[in-house]
């Protein structure tokens, strides 16, 4: 990281979630400049939830879900890896 970037503002160039970048680096505050960050996967297995949608129906289980998206939480709007 340079002097100045933050997790999201990496997250969004990329495309990503601040909540999985963080959470494949293993961060649980703001990284220190120099710091290298994987950055997982591509932005083309992005899709934003609408309402009415599962875990299930989104990634094919619960437990993948989590796996993908380093959260349980599912709620209309949020960005999430398929």
């Amino acid at each position: 990281m340079k002097k100045g970037q933050t997790v999201a503002s990496i997250a969004a160039a990329f495309g990503l979630p601040p909540r999985v970048l963080a959470v494949r680096n293993g961060l649980t505050c703001e990284a220190e400049e120099g710091r290298v960050l994987i950055i997982p996967r591509s932005s083309r297995d992005l899709y934003r939830v609408r309402g009415g949608e599962s875990k299930t129906l989104l990634c094919g289980s619960p437990e993948a879900f989590r796996e993908r998206n380093s959260t349980n939480r599912l709620y209309p709007g949020q960005t999430v890896f398929l």
